[in-house]
């Protein structure tokens, strides 16, 4: 954790002098990362994950491609999906959580996974999405939909899977490295290096990234024009990949992931002025053996430590807590003739919590056994089955799943979804002190999902892509915060979530210019049907931050080497109170992309421009936290060869 905030001047000399002492040394030799010539918008569908690859063939899942990956590479994960996806990104403004909600899931229900080990938070149990650096993951996947019999308990509204690029291996020995620098609105500068060494044994990436930004700009409050204020954001992050091919069969990978965020924390409108900063240190470490066979085996053991430390001057808050995660995994596939797949799954997760706010039981512990399965015997049709044991501390449950796809034509297919949901409580809604409460039951219910996806084929000049999917959830035991001066978590209510998605893409080539248009749309309506507060309001009523319309929609052009493209984001009414009492007006926001590869001799530079926000509306996704005007963003990112 540090102390200070470093600053970017010591950033830049540091970077450009590891940049330069690696281009004199490794000058000669050959690029490996050829994506940055923007050719189209690919897609991208492969994960290293099984259980996204051949497991979910009735599940909706999407893909973030390379090309939109690009675009926010100097962004965050928060960023990407506000503008990108239906999902609902809970920002509590500048320097402040971001996190997810999916189909009317809480925050609490939605889950991140970093190469198939759980990232969230051990006490918590969410992700700030807003501290995970685009720049530093090569796959992202949206995983929509209940799938708790493949993840496990928790996964009730959805999954963010994110993943790092396997080790690769070649005959020749090879480095490339990547350099970026970005500056932007209200300060913001950004530096980051990344060098790739790759054998036929030998596999080693690093990564090095600074950010500092003063995010002072103004915002409207009862009429009046305000400079933000106390809104400093400082930090650093770095990332080491290790991979050794022993053989044909085994691999051995290891992966080390460090980063540290300052941020000062803006007064809310409801507030006079506020001196609140916190620091986040995260630290991850992974470890997989892979053995490939007749029988594939996949071992992994990671461990988390997340810290965080908060000071609010005004309030003489001082408060110190760290995270701790263990976890540790086997999975053995085996594949029996042409029509049947088989994966077997022992995970096990033990969390630990060292804070003066949790109570002397700080620890949870979690075993599961899954068994996967895919049928694939009957032309045009799969079907997964799968099952999982799980047990957390002295409580054990079944979660049963089962999802097919059918393909009617070569251009129409249907697929389906059903499985058990459950949550069991956190540990700081257990245990935090004071507020905790143990007597928690655990979120318990069942998803329904389906739809159809038409699909005209790609080679042709005129390309089109629609999807519609639909669903249907009923928790049972839904857990929410509420009191006066102590707050403390209880199950109230049973919630019915139900609504419609659609994604939508139309692509033309003519002669040398690529153009696309595409939109998505969300519909959900997740309301109370039954509460334990009398008199409270809520039935029949939405749930609080839960928008029952949210859109995107994306409109460019790809010629030579130049991509552009403009996205338009639409979210509806979130009401804050469980009786509908009160809400937030709906917004859209304007923004736009440039991309730009110029060749420099062996070298490839790309230019990058985003302007957020360019209609310059004023706006707030959760209340008295406003979002920034219009703001803009250019990078620069160097391969050399």
């Amino acid at each position: 954790m540090f102390h200070s905030p470093f600053t970017v001047s010591r950033v830049v000399v540091s970077l450009f002098a590891v940049l330069l002492s690696f281009s004199q040394a490794w000058g000669q030799s050959r690029d490996t990362l050829k994506e940055v010539r923007v050719k189209g918008r690919k897609k991208t569908t492969t994960s290293a994950d099984e259980r996204i690859n051949t497991y979910a063939p009735g599940q909706k899942i999407t893909t973030i491609d390379s090309i939109t990956l690009q675009q926010y590479q100097f962004q965050s994960v928060a960023n990407l999906l506000t503008q990108q996806s239906p999902v609902f990104i809970k920002s509590y403004g500048v320097n402040s959580l971001a996190t997810l909600s999916f189909r009317g899931a809480s925050t609490a229900q939605s889950q991140v996974y970093w190469n198939g080990v759980p990232l969230q938070n051990a006490a918590l149990g969410m992700s700030d999405i807003s501290l995970l650096p685009v720049a530093l993951m090569q796959r992202v996947h949206i995983v929509y939909g209940s799938s708790a019999a493949m993840w496990g308990s928790g996964n009730v509204g959805g999954a963010l899977v994110v993943e790092n690029d396997k080790p690769h291996f070649d005959s020749i020995a090879a480095f490339s490295h990547t350099a970026h620098a970005v500056t932007g609105s209200f300060g913001q500068y950004q530096l980051g290096l990344r060098s790739v060494f790759t054998s036929n044994k030998w596999y080693v990436a690093a990564n090095l990234m600074g950010q500092s930004a003063r995010n002072n700009f103004t915002y409207n409050d009862a009429d009046t024009v305000k400079r933000m204020a106390n809104a400093q954001l400082n930090s650093g992050t770095g990332m080491l990949q290790i991979g050794y091919k022993a053989n044909r069969q085994n691999t051995i990978g290891l992966t080390a992931w460090y980063q540290q965020y300052y941020r000062e924390i803006p007064r809310a409108l409801f507030e006079a002025q506020s001196l609140k900063n916190q620091r986040d240190e995260s630290l991850r470490l992974l470890a997989n053996w892979e053995r490939k066979g007749k029988l594939n085996t996949l071992v992994r053991v990671s461990y988390i430590r997340d810290a965080l430390h908060y000071h609010d001057t005004l309030a003489l808050l001082n408060t110190r807590n760290v995270a701790n995660q263990l976890y540790a995994d086997a999975s053995f596939s085996y594949q029996a003739g042409n029509s049947h797949k088989f994966m077997l799954l022992l995970p096990v997760t033990i969390a630990w919590v060292d804070s003066a706010t949790v109570s002397n039981t700080n620890s949870q512990n979690r075993m599961a056994v899954a068994v996967n399965y895919l049928f694939t015997g009957i032309r045009h049709l799969q079907i997964a089955a799968n099952m999982r044991g799980e047990q957390v501390d002295d409580n054990s449950f079944l979660l049963p799943g089962i999802n097919a796809a059918y393909a009617l034509t070569n251009w129409l297919s249907v697929k389906a979804n059903v499985q058990r949901t459950y949550r069991v409580p956190t540990l700081n809604e257990l245990y935090y002190n004071p507020g905790g409460n143990p007597n928690l039951k655990p979120e318990q219910g069942w998803s329904v999902d389906g739809g159809y996806a038409i699909r005209t084929m790609p080679r042709s000049k005129l390309s089109f892509q629609h999807e519609l999917s639909m669903f249907n959830r009923v928790i049972d035991n839904w857990i929410l915060w509420f009191g006066g001066a102590i707050w403390t978590p209880h199950n109230i209510a049973t919630v019915h979530s139900r609504g419609v998605e659609t994604d939508n893409k139309l692509s033309l080539h003519t002669g040398k210019w690529q153009w696309h248009i595409g939109a998505t749309t969300a519909y959900v309506l997740s309301t109370t049907t039954a509460s334990h507060i009398a008199g409270d309001g809520s039935i029949g009523k939405q749930i609080p931050y839960a928008p029952r319309y949210n859109g995107q929609a994306n409109i460019g052009f790809a010629i030579g080497r130049l991509y552009a493209n403009y996205n338009h984001t639409y979210t509806g009414y979130r009401f804050i109170t469980v009786d509908e009492s009160q809400w937030l007006m709906p917004y859209s926001t304007g923004n736009m992309q440039l991309l730009y590869t110029l060749p420099l001799q062996s070298n490839t530079l790309q230019i990058s421009a985003q302007c957020n926000n360019m209609w310059n509306r004023t706006y707030a996704v959760v209340n008295a936290r406003p979002m920034p005007g219009i703001n803009w963003l250019l990078g620069a990112r160097l391969l050399i060869n």
